[in-house]
């Protein structure tokens, strides 16, 4: 049975052909991505936000009332500045409300704001369903984002360590910048949709750290295997020639998760939707910064021919000249 190959084995695409200006959008993307957060800010889940915050179904409505809603839940006594978003179908929605400080750990306070917002809710729409409350307090939320924050930093610096040690630090270095990248843009991309950012996405945001450090380290696995091997061969050559030869292992692994995440993406239940979709973003601008970050960077970096070749010590060149080598 002859095996499917979805990329010939004799394949000599000349990737780092465009490296300038590839490279220069992802610089200007990255700026965006951070400009983004600045601006917009991240949307925010009860898990890093704080408060109380209300699901419901709006049973027998093609959409739910959010204007509507805006104005009876903010009408109510205590409930400041609440978020009132579509949450999966038309007809679903989550309220956000933060609870005042002097509630702070307050559970029956708690359970009173969402019984008010309850009632205000079915007394114009008396079908509508709550399907969950869940509330975090303002200081353990603060502490989730701290917390959260040092994770994906640890996480990039301990895979540069890793990389720095187990290769050079000039690939240390390439493998952070290309992290760098990834986490930039998927940081942009829930800015700029404002989808919302919870612990489920950080998870996925680790998971997008690990899918694009074992492709960068498959290719510069290949690169360092290449130097060695082709000592006289530019090094813009060589990269391109290491990127081929890993491609194919690239593409079967970037289908084989697809396979699993483009169904789960559509079909699946609206609270994955988010961590799905920050996967699925990731499979792609993680595959995109081995190929085009990580790599290119070694040239301006200083990484060349003899970067694997170990120096000869006074030893070995007193043993060659005894042995009449020059």
């Amino acid at each position: 049975m002859k095996l499917l190959k979805l990329v010939p084995e004799d394949t000599n695409i000349r990737f780092l052909k465009l490296r300038v200006p590839f490279y220069v959008v992802s610089v200007l993307l990255m700026i965006g991505s951070w400009a983004l957060v600045a601006t917009q800010g991240l949307n925010y889940g009860v898990d890093f936000a704080g408060g109380q915050e209300i699901r419901a179904t709006f049973v027998g409505e093609e959409t739910a009332p959010i204007p509507e809603l805006r104005e009876t839940v903010g009408a109510l006594e205590e409930v400041e500045d609440p978020v009132i978003q579509r949450f999966g179908a038309e007809n679903q929605v989550s309220i956000r409300v933060k609870l005042p400080a002097e509630a702070e750990g307050d559970a029956g306070f708690a359970n009173a704001m969402t019984e008010r917002i309850t009632l205000a809710m079915k007394e114009g729409h008396p079908d509508v369903r709550i399907d969950g409350v869940d509330s975090v307090s303002g200081k353990v939320s603060g502490e989730f984002r701290n917390d959260a924050a040092w994770a994906l930093l640890a996480a990039m610096m301990m895979v540069a360590l890793y990389i720095w040690i187990r290769f050079e630090w000039q690939f240390g270095v390439g493998a952070l910048f290309a992290l760098v990248h990834d986490v930039s843009l998927t940081l942009g991309f829930f800015a700029l949709l404002q989808l919302e950012f919870s612990l489920q996405i950080i998870a996925a945001i680790l998971a997008i750290i690990g899918y694009s450090l074992n492709d960068t380290i498959v290719v510069y696995d290949r690169i360092r295997e290449n130097l060695k091997k082709y000592r006289k061969m530019p090094l813009p050559e060589l990269l391109d020639l290491s990127v081929n030869e890993t491609l194919a292992r690239t593409v079967m692994t970037s289908l084989t998760l697809l396979v699993a995440l483009v169904p789960l993406l559509i079909y699946g239940p609206t609270s994955l939707f988010g961590l799905v979709a920050a996967i699925t973003l990731g499979l792609f601008i993680g595959t995109y910064s081995s190929v085009y970050m990580a790599a290119p960077i070694l040239i301006w970096l200083g990484v060349n021919s003899d970067s694997f070749v170990p120096e000869e010590t006074v030893a070995d060149k007193q043993e060659r000249l005894a042995r009449g080598e020059a």
